[in-house]
């Protein structure tokens, strides 16, 4: 697992086209923004797990 810090509004790039920038911080949660291309599904981890199990 690579693990990095970033600061509002810093970005970490993906394959030169994915984009995710840190919008704010709030306590313990985080807000990040996501740019990719249209053919890449972006879904949060209880959510890909809930329509894998589906399936299944």
């Amino acid at each position: 697992m690579l693990i990095l810090t970033r600061k509002i509004k810093e970005k970490i790039i993906i394959n030169s086209n994915i984009f995710i920038t840190v919008l704010k911080i709030k306590g313990n949660q985080v807000c990040l923004g996501i740019n990719a291309p249209n053919n890449i599904s972006i879904y949060r981890e209880e959510i890909f797990l809930k329509t894998k199990i589906n399936k299944c």
